[in-house]
């Protein structure tokens, strides 16, 4: 079967979740995702990853999981322009969060949607998700 790739996904957090709505990048951690079809299996990534490292010796490829990831009830809003220019985006979100008396619950969620290498930055597209619970 012919599977396309799905698109880069970050899972962003920080001390203080705050740090979001700021510049300062490098309080941010992360984790970035590409999800799997469903015909690929832990066994499946682990002779992939055996092999990759024996022909290509990637120092990263050890930091590299497979991993089930659930998300449930979030919010979510669309990002057009640079990474750099997302802050204001993400107040709206939180905004609307605690508009409709909502916590946030797990880390802040983005889906890249563009290629940076290929789109100029005005025009990327970005989905910006946020979970949350009623609080």
């Amino acid at each position: 079967m012919n599977y396309r790739v799905a698109p880069l996904e970050g899972l962003w957090w920080g001390d203080d979740m705050d740090v979001f709505i700021t510049a300062n990048r490098a309080a941010w951690r992360w984790t970035m995702m590409i999800a799997q079809p469903s015909p690929v299996t832990q066994v499946w990534m682990e002779r992939a990853f055996a092999e990759v490292q024996r022909k290509k010796q990637l120092s990263a490829l050890p930091h590299v999981r497979f991993a089930a990831f659930h998300e449930g009830l979030a919010a979510q809003i669309m990002h057009v322009g640079p990474y750099a220019t997302e802050a204001p985006t993400i107040q709206r979100l939180r905004d609307f969060i605690q508009a409709q008396g909502g916590r946030f619950t797990q880390k802040h969620h983005e889906i890249y949607l563009g290629d940076p290498r290929r789109t100029a930055p005005a025009k990327l597209k970005t989905v910006l998700r946020q979970p949350f619970a009623h609080a």
